[in-house]
C-alpha cells in the first residue's frame, strides 16, 4: 500500500510486468471478443474499422501506425458473427501471420485521392461493394446497422447506397477497450516499466544550456529501442513556457533554477499508452518557496483525486469531491481531473465540477478501467507551472492499484 493511502503500490515482478506467449495470443482473442459483444449490444451486424489503435485493439495487427491514422489504406472487416478479414497494405499480408482472431488477410482498396486521384468514386464503389458482400455473408439484412469510422465520407456514402444504416464505430469500440481483459493490464505494466527507464535517461539529461527538443529526444530515442510506437504529443517545456501548459517542445535553451515540466503520452509496448507528468528543476540549486508551493498544490491534487478512485463512484460524484483550486490557478486548469487510458486516451473524461455541466457527462467507474488522474497547477498572472499526472488500475476486487513509478522531485516537494 502506498503511505496514507488504501492504493496498491506499483509491481515490477516480471511475472506481473510481461505477458506470456499464450496469454498474448489469449488476450487478442478476448480482446476481439469484447469488440464483437459490444457491436451485438447495439445490434450492429458489422464493424470496418480504419483507426490504427482500433485496428490493433480487434484484431492485434500493427503496422505503419501513424501513416495509417492519415491515409485509409488498411483497415479490418469485424462482424459481430463470423469471419474476421484484415485488409493490409499492399505487400503487406504476411505481417498478420501468427494472429489467431484474424481469419482472413486481403489486399486493401485505398480509398483516398491521394492513392486514387479522379478514380476515387470507381475505386469506392468497389469497395463498397466488396464489404456489402462480407455483410451478407455474416448475415446482415438490408436496413442493419454497419459501423465505420476515421474513412472518407466517400465511404459511408458508399454503403449507404447499398441499403446499410451506417453508425460510428468509435462508440464500441471505446467502451470495449475501456474494460480491460485478463492479463491485459500485464501489457500496460510492460509499456510503463520501459517508458519509465526512458524518462529517466531524460532527466539525466535536463542541464543548463540544453534545450528542450534535445532532451525530449533522448525518450523517443530509448521507446524505439524497447519496442514501442510512437510518443503521441510534443509536451515538454521550461521556464516560463511552462505556463500556460500545453506548449510544445521548442528549441529553447534551459536554464539553471527553471522548471522543467513534460507528459510521456508514449504508444509504448504492445500498442499500450505509459501516460504519466513530471515537473523537475534544471540544475543543482536549491527550488524557490513559489516553486515548492506550486509543486506541493499539484501533488495535493493528484494525491487527493487518487484517493477518490473506486468503483461504482460516478463521474459528477468525482467531480463534487475532488480537490478545489484556489481561485488564481482555476483558469489555466487541466481541462480534465481524469481520463481513461489504454492503448491511447480513452473514455471516459472526467471533467471539473465547473465543467461537468457545460462539457463533462455522468458514469460510473467500473472494475478493469485504467484511469489517469491529472494536475496542473500554473498561475492566471503567469510564472512557472507544475504538471503531475499519475496512472491507476481498478481491480475486479475493487482494489485500486497505481501503475506509473516515477519518483518525485524532492528538492520541489520539500517544505
Amino acid at each position: 500500500m502506498l503511505e496514507g493511502t488504501d492504493i496498491l503500490a506499483p509491481t515490477h515482478d516480471p511475472a506481473e510486468c510481461e505477458p506470456t506467449q499464450s496469454e498474448i495470443q489469449q488476450i487478442l482473442l478476448d480482446r476481439l471478443a469484447r469488440t464483437r459483444a459490444e457491436l451485438k449490444k447495439r445490434d450492429i451486424v458489422a464493424a470496418v474499422l480504419f483507426d490504427p489503435t482500433h485496428v490493433r485493439y480487434a484484431t492485434g495487427a500493427r503496422n505503419m501506425q501513424v501513416y495509417s491514422a492519415r491515409n485509409p489504406a488498411r483497415y479490418a472487416f469485424v462482424p459481430a458473427e463470423g469471419p474476421v478479414v484484415m485488409f493490409e497494405f499492399s505487400g503487406c499480408s504476411h505481417l498478420t501471420e501468427g494472429l489467431p482472431g484474424i481469419d482472413e488477410t486481403r489486399p486493401a482498396t485505398a480509398i483516398s485521392y491521394y492513392f486514387c486521384e479522379d478514380n476515387l468514386q470507381q475505386t469506392t464503389q468497389a469497395w463498397a461493394a466488396e464489404i456489402d458482400d462480407l455483410v451478407r455473408q455474416c448475415g446482415g439484412q438490408k436496413g442493419d446497422k454497419v459501423a465505420i469510422e476515421s474513412a472518407t465520407s466517400h465511404a459511408a456514402f458508399a454503403l449507404v447506397e447499398h441499403g446499410w444504416q451506417i453508425c460510428d464505430a468509435q462508440v464500441p469500440l471505446e467502451r470495449a477497450r475501456a474494460i480491460k481483459v485478463p492479463n491485459e493490464i500485464k501489457m500496460v505494466r510492460s509499456s510503463l516499466r520501459a517508458v519509465e527507464n526512458g524518462v529517466r535517461k531524460l532527466e539525466a539529461a535536463i542541464r543548463p544550456g540544453a534545450t528542450e527538443n534535445e532532451v525530449w529526444s533522448q525518450l523517443h530515442q530509448h521507446i524505439i529501442a524497447t519496442d514501442a510506437d510512437y510518443v503521441e504529443t510534443r509536451l515538454m517545456n521550461s521556464g516560463p513556457r511552462t505556463n500556460p501548459w500545453f506548449q510544445e517542445c521548442s528549441n529553447r535553451a534551459m536554464q539553471a533554477g527553471e522548471l522543467v515540466a513534460l507528459d510521456t503520452d508514449v504508444v509504448g509496448r504492445y500498442g499500450y499508452y505509459a501516460d504519466f507528468s513530471r515537473t523537475f528543476l534544471c540544475g543543482d540549486g536549491k527550488a524557490t518557496s513559489t516553486q515548492r508551493e506550486l509543486y506541493r498544490m499539484a501533488f495535493d491534487q493528484v494525491r487527493h483525486n487518487m484517493a477518490l478512485i473506486a468503483p461504482g463512484m460516478s463521474f459528477k460524484e468525482y467531480a463534487e469531491k475532488a480537490w478545489q483550486i484556489p481561485q488564481p490557478y482555476k483558469a489555466r486548469r487541466y481541462f480534465a481531473l481524469a481520463h481513461g487510458v489504454g492503448m491511447t486516451g480513452e473514455y471516459p473524461y472526467i471533467v471539473h465540477r465547473e465543467d461537468i455541466d457545460d462539457k463533462g457527462y455522468d458514469g460510473i467507474m467500473q472494475p478493469g478501467m485504467t484511469l489517469c488522474v491529472e494536475s496542473y497547477i500554473g498561475h492566471e498572472a503567469g510564472g512557472e507551472g507544475v504538471k503531475l499526472e499519475e496512472q491507476l488500475y481498478i481491480h475486479d476486487d475493487g482494489q485500486v492499484e497505481l501503475l506509473s513509478d516515477y519518483h518525485l522531485d524532492e528538492r520541489l516537494l520539500a517544505e
